[in-house]
Parts: structure tokens; sequence; C-alpha cells
């Protein structure tokens, strides 16, 4: 499966999960040199790729960061993105000397109430035309 996105850093996110929306609305105001591009973790390009690096990706509660060819899960996604983010965000990046287990039990305590606590929509979020170019479906 082929593609015209240039390689960049990849998010791939639960498309219909509101907190995950707004999470990758949150990182484009932030990334202001657009270092990343965003897919739904319910597309196509997401099953071809994700599946081909890292069969354990088809858990739709996981943020996947996929960079330069290795694959990010749960915290560690999360805090390999805040460090390419303009301002103070980077600085999150120290948690990294956390252990990985402490960091993804509280990710994963979110993950499972994200959908209680945000609600969820029917269909993955239909990016605006300034941002279409930045989504791979």
């Amino acid at each position: 499966m082929g593609t015209n996105h240039p390689i960049k850093p990849t998010v791939f996110f639960d498309g219909v999960c509101n907190l995950c929306n707004r999470s990758v609305l949150f990182v484009i105001k932030r990334d202001r040199q657009a270092k990343f591009n965003f897919a739904p973790l319910q597309s196509a390009y997401a099953q071809y790729h994700l599946t081909a690096l890292d069969p354990a990706t088809n858990d739709l509660n996981t943020i996947v960061l996929l960079k330069d060819g290795k694959v990010y899960k749960r915290s560690r996604a999360i805090l390999e993105i805040t460090r390419c983010l303009s301002g103070l965000w980077p600085l999150l990046y120290a948690f990294v000397v956390l252990p990985a287990p402490l960091r993804d039990t509280v990710y994963d305590w979110v993950a499972s109430h994200r959908y209680t606590w945000f609600g969820k929509k029917d269909e993955c979020m239909i990016p605006t035309p300034p941002l279409r170019s930045r989504f791979i479906p």
C-alpha cells in the first residue's frame, strides 16, 4: 500500500474518541513546524503499516507514534510527541525517567474511561480543509 505522504512521524489515534481528537488538535496547535502527520487507528493505512511493524498495535486504547521506523505506544508515545512541540511542552519528556509500567498504568486508567468522561463520535473526525494535508486517510 503506497502513500503520497512524506515520511514524517505519524500519530495514530482512536478516530472516534473525543479526548483523542482534542489531543490531536492540541498537538497541531503546538506543532508549529508541522512535524507530525496523523491517522486514525481505524484506517487501512494504520492497519497496514502498524501491523507490519508491531502486530500488537491493533488496540484502539493505545496512541501510537511511528517515528523513524520505530513504534512508540501509550505514555512513551505521548512523551515523544511532547518532546517535539513548541513552548514548554518538551519539559514533560523528563517523565521518561519514571518506569514505563507506572506511566502506562496512569495512561491505561485514563484510556479505559475516555469514552465515559469525554464521549465518542459515530465516525472518525473529518479534518478541516487547511489541516487535511496532515491527515492520512
